[in-house]
This record gives structure tokens, C-alpha cells and sequence, in this order.
């Protein structure tokens, strides 16, 4: 089942280390959890556009409850389609982050990773999945998945001997709750010059 950690709408720090261009920087976090509640408690009602979600929140509707609304639409927990919001179901929001789209993890997902980059790629997969709150059994069953389904164990230039061994092995990745991007990035490069060449 997904969790939900209220991440900075600006920066997704999930603590008081915010990037340093964040507008949010100083924020209390319960005025951050506030505002997503306040989003969600409206959504979960059923579906809404933008302007009934501003007019049934509780309270003032400001630049932290717009940034969480578009927080919770650009990491797929909430569906904008013609001009109606629709907070999704834990299952089918599974389903949507199960399938990275925005780079450089789409690249790692779609092409999987290559000899030189192996490290990189599956811990930015592992990353990735514990950003989106997927739990540790399903951020597991997606990597093997990923490793298998995308060519890449077959590939080879792993010294694990199996999927599952490999994915057990960076599981404090998930624990530690390490970021996805500088690594995805690197492993990035890798493939696409592995694929170019």
C-alpha cells in the first residue's frame, strides 16, 4: 500500500532540509501536512475541478495549498483530466508510478541498465519506488521486474545470482530513504552512450 509522507510541495524534502531556492523553506511542517489534507479531504469526496477544490477547502486557499494540489497532480496521485480532478485509489496510483515517465528514469525504465552503470540504475530504481511510497515487498517486486523485463539482468556484469539476491542486497536504499535523481542521472549517461555506440 502507498504511503503518503508530506513532502515540501516545492522541494519534496521530507524533512527541514529544503533545497535552497524552495519557497517553502521555514514553513512549519504540520502547516505543510495541513495543506495536502485540506487538498485531499476535499478530492476524496469525489471528483472536482480546480475552482470547486479552492472554494471547499477550509480556510484560506494560498501558494502552499496551490503548491500541494500541484504536488499531488505532477507525482500522479491526483488525475486532471478535462479540467476535473480525481484523487486516485492507492491500487491505481500503484499502477501509474509503477511506470517511471519524466527523465532520466524513464530511459532507465524503458532501455534498462547496462554493464558500467548497473549500480547506479538499480539503486536509482530503488530510490525512485521509495519516493512514490511504494512499500518495500512492492518496491522489490518492481525492480526484479524491471531488471528482468528490460533486458538488463540478461545483459550480465552482475556478481549477485539472481534478481531478487541483488535488489535484497540495496535494500538500504529504501531504509535510507536516499535520493534518486544524481544517480539515475549518472546511469543515464551510461546507457545512452552504451546505446549510441
Amino acid at each position: 500500500m502507498p504511503r503518503f509522507d508530506y513532502p515540501c510541495p516545492g522541494c519534496r524534502s521530507t524533512n527541514s532540509l529544503h533545497d535552497a531556492d524552495c519557497d517553502f523553506e521555514g514553513t512549519p511542517w504540520p502547516a505543510v501536512e495541513k495543506a495536502y489534507v485540506d487538498v485531499v479531504a476535499v478530492l476524496s469526496g469525489g471528483v472536482s475541478d480546480v475552482d470547486t477544490v479552492r472554494e471547499a477547502v477550509h480556510g484560506e486557499w494560498d501558494a502552499l495549498r496551490q503548491a500541494a494540489l500541484s504536488r499531488l497532480r505532477r507525482d500522479g496521485r491526483v488525475d486532471e483530466s478535462n479540467g476535473r480532478l480525481r484523487l486516485l485509489p492507492a491500487e491505481e496510483y500503484r499502477e501509474v508510478v509503477s511506470v517511471p515517465t519524466s527523465e532520466p528514469m524513464r530511459t532507465l525504465y524503458r532501455k534498462g541498465s547496462v554493464p558500467g552503470c548497473h549500480d547506479n540504475a538499480v539503486f536509482a530504481m530503488i530510490a525512485w519506488y521509495e519516493m512514490v511510497g511504494l512499500s518495500w515487498p512492492e518496491t522489490k517486486a518492481n525492480v526484479v521486474e524491471w531488471l528482468r523485463e528490460s533486458g538488463a539482468w540478461d545483459r550480465g556484469g552482475f556478481e549477485e545470482p539472481s534478481p531478487e539476491a541483488l535488489v535484497e542486497q540495496k535494500r538500504h536504499v529504501y531504509e535510507a530513504g536516499y535520493g534518486w535523481k544524481e544517480k539515475a542521472n549518472a546511469a543515464k549517461r551510461v546507457i545512452d552512450r552504451h546505446l549510441q555506440g
